[in-house]
């Protein structure tokens, strides 16, 4: 496991050089829209009992900023390798498809939970977030940034340009994740669009992890861990098979 150390260990350095830009920036960004939803739904009745909409939105946020910040770091990596040449070095190494695969996606689940942890420090100065099932936190926080980070991967293969790049993230996984339920609950669409939400695996991510929080979720927990596992598993499986053909690497 030398070789999934280095690379794990390289791709950590590569956001840790940039904190400004990779766990700062993400941090003030969900601070801004606590700030400005707090301010504007003042007052308004509790989504879930008992939790108030400013402790509600927190733990959407910090899901969609693990979300967007997973998939960011392990498909901005290789994109920057396959245009800067340098990806070839990595892959004449001895190194394994699996450890090539959770160097990427471990460095960017662990780019995610620093996130996530700066977004609920921060938060807690402001509102009350209890944690009631650590566990539940945990894993959904796992196999989420997780799943995005496989993405992440499929993305950065598939892409040649930046422009590519940049299409897949704004038009695929930025609008799945601020319609999976950040700033509103399932149970207050119509039944339409509650169906309609549910075809979305981030929902699952959002309404399990808030669930770690609060102990009230739209949707059974287990059921939401067993379909975010059961997506972790497929979009993992697609990203190995295009490492280990060698998809948009070798050529």
């Amino acid at each position: 496991m030398i070789g999934f150390r280095t690379l794990f260990y390289k791709e950590l350095l590569r956001f840790y050089k940039v904190l400004l830009q990779t766990i700062l920036a993400p941090v003030v960004t969900a601070l801004l829209y606590l700030v400005v939803f707090s301010g504007t739904f003042k007052g308004r009745p509790d989504i879930l009992p008992g939790v108030g909409y400013v402790a509600f939105l927190v733990p959407g946020l910090m899901m969609m900023s693990m979300i967007q910040n997973a998939f960011a770091n392990s498909s901005s990596s290789l994109i920057q390798s396959k245009i800067a040449g340098n990806l070839i070095f990595i892959l004449l190494s001895p190194l394994s498809t699996f450890e090539f695969f959770l160097a990427f996606v471990g460095a960017a689940i662990v780019r995610a939970l620093l996130v996530a942890l700066g977004i609920y420090v921060v938060a807690i100065v402001f509102v009350t977030v209890p944690i009631r099932h650590p566990l539940y936190l945990l894993l959904f926080g796992i196999f989420g940034s997780g799943a995005l980070g496989a993405l992440g991967i499929i993305a950065g293969i598939w892409s040649e340009r930046f422009d590519q790049l940049a299409g897949f993230q704004n038009f695929v996984v930025m609008p799945l994740s601020f319609l999976s339920g950040v700033f509103y609950s399932l149970r207050s669409l119509p039944p339409v669009w509650q169906t309609l939400s549910k075809l979305n695996p981030l929902l699952y991510m959002i309404d399990g992890f808030r669930y770690g929080f609060f102990g009230i979720s739209d949707v059974s927990p287990l059921l939401s861990l067993a379909i975010v596992i059961a997506f972790c598993a497929a979009i993992s499986a697609t990203a190995l098979a295009m490492v280990a053909r060698g998809y948009r690497l070798r050529n």
